[in-house]
């Protein structure tokens, strides 16, 4: 098993738990370490705030899935205690190699059990007739969304023959109320629309009265109402239940398995990424934390993203991500129905140092035709149901200041604006940081990874810095 303090990161609920881990580690709460003969399972006691210390164990036996245990009272998992006895391991501690305390060797027994038993229920799942889907139901619920479709529908035209500008304070809570009926629809993606649309008008009054976002709102609803109906009528038709390769199963409600995204080859094996930024965002509507995740797959450059939902009310039981500063290698590579950006999941996985030869793999498959991005970028925000941003990495001779702007430009003479995205708030601002990095030689010659967006104050697609790429780092200009 190779270990860094990166996968302890990764592995830990949360930065505090990693902090206070590595504490236990350096003060030498921990005594009698121990480990098996063959390196998989390594054990010890760590002092707590009672009078008995911590019986604290971490297994190996399964390296990408390994297992902590503790006999602290902690809701965290793995606990503190847990983390500290990985940093022993890191910096190679004297573990006495003994025999297995039989209390760990019946835990180790019983996990194995379930594993072995988990697998043959798998196989004989496999091998079993396939279990007959309930067709009535599911036709059932998309002539349920169809109504709901249609209830929406008509919330839009009531408002649009009402005018825009008749809106007010008063009336979003209206709008909250018709998003909460459509619940009772399955169609998540337009009653989160109808949220952020009661979110927008809560903000007009007298002074400021900018209905620009309300119209992307609602021209979003109307293209996602006509698409999905025509979407699901045609399932309809065709007596075609099944899960597909389509944006519009996401918006509609639908919830991805892996094993869905397996079923219709929406994924690939042996993938190798490479981090390029991470951000936190609120979403107001959905009252819910995003942590997002921008990598860049190391022998193709495509450029997807990890999105980790966390609702307000279970912030508790959802673990946070954190920034990767490692390679991570993983076996099997999901990715869900998009045609940019892809989202993408993974179970398995291991790290390993980013090396040179991998940032010159990477910054080789970089496109360094500005006007052929901008191009790409125009296309993508045509689609109405699509970000209106993407996320690029382009290639660049020179960044610099061109009347009081900041200005990317390629080895064609092309140049781009980088300015930051409004709408992403103040803490994701980032061209000002251009200013304190030190080595000017970053400024030319290398690669510029952000998001190209369109700014409509006037008019121009400018691209959101967020890191710089060169052949020996990543300078990340978030987290």
């Amino acid at each position: 098993m190779k270990l860094s303090e990166q996968w302890i990161i990764s592995q830990a609920p949360n930065a505090s738990a990693v902090q206070n881990g590595k504490k236990l580690s350096q003060k030498g709460s921990f005594l009698n370490l121990a480990k098996s003969n063959d390196n998989t399972l390594f054990w010890a006691d760590c002092a707590g705030s009672g009078k008995n210390p911590y019986h604290t164990s971490v297994d190996f036996i399964n390296e990408t899935s390994p297992v902590f245990r503790c006999s602290c009272p902690s809701r965290q998992f793995p606990c503190k205690h847990a983390i500290g006895l990985v940093f022993e391991i890191l910096q190679e501690k004297e573990f006495k190699v003994t025999e297995i305390p039989n209390d760990l060797a019946e835990k180790r027994a019983k996990q194995q059990a379930r594993k072995a038993k988990k697998e043959i229920s798998s196989n004989e799942t496999t091998e079993k007739t396939p279990k007959k889907t309930n067709n009535a139901a599911k036709a059932k619920k998309i002539k349920k969304q169809l109504e709901g479709l249609d209830k929406a529908e008509q919330l839009i035209i009531d408002l649009l023959s009402h005018g825009v500008g008749t809106l007010a304070g008063t009336s979003a809570k209206t709008y909250q109320t018709l998003a909460k009926d459509l619940s009772s629809y399955y169609l998540t993606g337009v009653q989160t629309a109808f949220l952020r649309l009661s979110n927008q008008i809560e903000k007009l009054d007298n002074n400021n009265q900018d209905y620009q976002e309300i119209i992307r709102i609602l021209i979003w609803l109307n293209a996602m109402v006509q698409k999905s109906r025509a979407f699901l009528n045609q399932k309809l038709e065709n007596k075609s239940y099944d899960v597909e390769d389509n944006e519009l199963y996401e918006a509609l409600g639908g919830i991805w398995k892996l094993e869905e995204l397996e079923k219709i080859g929406s994924f690939k094996e042996n993938a190798q990424l490479i981090q390029l930024s991470f951000d936190v965002m609120f979403d107001e509507a959905k009252k819910e934390y995003i942590d997002r995740g921008y990598w860049i797959d190391v022998q193709t450059g495509e450029i997807s993203q990890t999105l980790n939902y966390r609702p307000v009310k279970a912030l508790k039981h959802i673990k946070a991500e954190d920034s990767c500063f490692e390679a991570v290698n993983i076996p099997k590579l999901c990715y869900y129905p998009k045609s940019v950006n892809k989202r993408i999941r993974w179970e398995n996985y291991s790290m390993e140092k980013i090396t040179n030869e991998m940032l010159e793999k990477v910054i080789s498959n970089i496109n360094s035709d500005l006007s052929q991005t901008i191009k790409m970028v125009k296309n993508e925000i045509k689609n109405t149901l699509s970000e209106k941003y993407v996320a690029v990495a382009i290639k660049y001779k020179s960044i610099g200041r061109i009347e009081n702007e900041t200005v990317l430009c390629d080895e064609t003479g092309d140049k781009i604006i980088l300015r930051d995205r409004k709408e992403d708030g103040k803490e994701h601002f980032s061209v000002d940081k251009l200013n304190y990095i030190p080595d000017n030689n970053l400024f030319k010659n290398q690669v510029l990874f952000g998001l190209m967006f369109y700014d409509s104050t006037d008019f121009k697609i400018c691209m959101h810095p967020y890191s710089i790429i060169s052949n020996k780092q990543i300078i990340r200009l978030q987290y």
